[in-house]
């Protein structure tokens, strides 16, 4: 008797929201999703909530008795954060006897997750990186050296270690600084090392340009360590809070002011394959005017946050998965270049906070012909709590790009 196929998601995010879209699109059937808590008002999941899930042994506990409850079906699991993916690839082992997954092994998750180890590690491959300085915190060292070394401001900090800096949740450190002196350069620092980070910072220089100059490009690779599918994609705006930034919330698929070329997805499937890399992986660009090339500033081990793009271009994400993992399907290499608009908020802030007008074209045409969509507002997940809930997330919107610049 052919097993029955079961999804787990791991995490309740906005990430975990749509993975679980995709697999109620494809099936009809609700995900299993498993964290610290339940998504806020949604019919399309199953939440099983377990305290503190993020420390490992209740990780483990939770996953293997979860496991051992549906040892009868098939049972696909899916990450939806950085944490989460590092967790799994630290207990493959112990969780493949009940799990099918694909992810990278964990020497190549480390070295995208530890950011100073992903710029030693692949610098002198065929991708571009932003000048880059390795400060190590608490570690007496001589903030007068990084002030040598950058010779302009404004400059960008951010923590090498995200799994590490992520745990300090309520210090008050915003994900990304912009500084735009050495005063505020010491002042970070300090910040940083007195909040009980103990890892290094690494600083950068600034790319010239608004959020319009970065871009996003999903890939996923077999597991045959063969990429099968890529997008490349500009982005019109992203979270502007101290703990958002980074976060796309506005993007085109299949767009690029400065001429959509094919040269940079293939530069980007190489590196995949060359590492031996599987599964979903997200690279974030910035495209430097000075030099016309597009920066890698990071590579996450996973689908984005907005990734569920691919799905609105017909290329449902948990398909992808199931058709390699479980189907065996040979599957071809394939570029979306599908126009296509993401956005998490609402029009009037596109209208209002877009600064790039070209772009801005670009995307008031696609709304036109209906080319849109955001990936928390699902037909098939009514009700007038989730009705209000949405409401309030673009009422929220409104007053954060309203407060913040970035």
């Amino acid at each position: 008797m052919k097993e029955e196929l079961n999804v787990l998601i791991i995490g309740t995010d906005i990430n975990a929201y749509y993975m679980s879209r995709c697999y109620h699109e494809l099936t009809g059937k609700k995900a299993d999703i498993i964290g610290n808590r339940a998504i806020p008002y949604t019919k399309i999941s199953n939440a099983i909530v377990i305290d503190n899930f993020n420390k490992d042994e209740n990780f483990k506990k939770a996953l293997i008795e979860y496991g051992e409850n549906h040892k009868n079906k098939k049972n696909l699991l899916i990450a939806t954060s950085d944490l989460y993916v590092k967790m799994t690839v630290e207990n493959q082992s112990l969780l493949e006897k009940y799990f099918i997954f694909n992810y990278p092994k964990l020497e190549i998750v480390n070295n995208l997750l530890i950011k100073e180890n992903f710029y030693e590690k692949y610098q002198n491959f065929d991708i571009s990186m932003p000048k880059t300085y390795l400060y190590e915190c608490n570690k007496n060292k001589d903030i007068n050296e990084v002030k040598k070394y950058f010779k302009e401001y404004p400059i960008i900090i951010k923590p090498s270690n995200g799994v590490e800096y992520h745990k300090l949740d309520g210090a008050g450190l915003a994900k990304v600084y912009k500084v735009y002196n050495s005063e505020e350069l010491e002042k970070v620092i300090n910040n940083v090392e007195n909040a009980g980070y103990n890892d290094k910072l690494i600083i950068q220089e600034f790319i010239p340009g608004d959020d319009s100059a970065l871009f996003d490009s999903i890939f996923y690779v077999g597991k045959d360590k063969k990429a099968k599918l890529a997008t490349f994609a500009q982005i019109g705006l992203q979270e502007h809070t101290p703990t958002g930034i980074g976060n796309c919330t506005v993007l085109v698929n299949g767009y690029d002011e400065h001429g959509y070329k094919e040269e940079i997805i293939y530069k980007l499937k190489n590196f995949l394959e060359k590492i031996e890399y599987q599964g979903f992986a997200e690279f974030d660009m910035k495209y430097d005017e000075r030099d016309k090339k597009y920066k890698v500033l990071e590579i996450n081990p996973r689908q984005a946050r907005s990734s569920y793009y691919l799905a609105a271009c017909g290329y449902n994400l948990v398909k992808y998965l199931i058709d390699d993992l479980i189907n065996n399907k040979k599957m071809d290499f394939t570029i979306i270049k599908e126009k296509y608009v993401l956005s998490f908020v609402p029009k009037i802030i596109i209208k209002k906070y877009i600064k790039n007008e070209k772009l801005k074209q670009e995307i008031n045409q696609l709304i036109k012909n209906k080319k849109i969509v955001n990936p928390m507002k699902y037909k098939k997940d009514k009700g007038i709590k989730r009705k209000l809930y949405l409401f309030y997330r673009d009422f929220n919107y409104l007053n954060k790009y309203k407060k913040y610049t970035f």
